[in-house]
């Protein structure tokens, strides 16, 4: 067992080079990642008789409701309270975006990078909206729907924004 965890702390340094990489809290969160899909695969499999077709309305919905709901979880300035244990308020991103500092070591460190970038929580996101697929496609369907608007919202708001300026001067 020594000789495992001390290649793995060998390849960490190498890998690291000298900078703070919680490579090991990064272990925990694809394992947490892992154990949660499988469990949900497993139930999904056991509670239905077949797993649902996925067309293309579904899979609009889906990509448009993860892109929303990512940028919520992660740059938002109502949901910056749940991100607070984790980062440090670093100024505005963007129109309605924060940006953010990751803060603490280990666990703290891996789940603050996670739940401040989009892409990395995007993958979260799709895989909660497929269990809800399984297991409430209908209210699924309508949330899906709710951030797709939000997200419609959004562009039509920037794109108002930018004509407006446009028209002053």
């Amino acid at each position: 067992m020594n000789a495992v965890v001390d290649t793995a702390r060998k390849q960490k340094e190498e890998y690291a080079a000298g900078e703070d990489r919680p490579l090991g809290s990064y272990l925990g969160t694809l394992a947490v990642y892992a154990l949660t899909t499988g469990t949900l695969a497993l139930l999904g499999r056991r509670l239905r008789d077949r797993t649902p077709a996925i067309g293309l309305a579904d899979l609009a919905l889906m990509t448009i409701t993860t892109h929303k709901a990512s940028r919520l979880i992660t740059k938002d300035p109502v949901t910056s309270p749940l991100r607070a244990p984790f980062t440090r308020y670093s100024g505005t991103a963007g129109p309605a975006e924060l940006s953010e500092e990751v803060r603490g070591k280990g666990v703290r460190h891996a789940v603050g990078e996670l739940i401040t970038c989009p892409f990395c929580t995007a993958q979260w996101v799709a895989t909660a909206y497929a269990a809800g697929l399984v297991f409430a496609p209908d209210a699924t369907r309508l949330a899906g729907a709710t951030m797709t608007a939000v997200a419609g919202s959004d562009w039509l708001q920037l794109a108002y924004a930018r004509l407006q300026k446009s028209a002053e001067g």
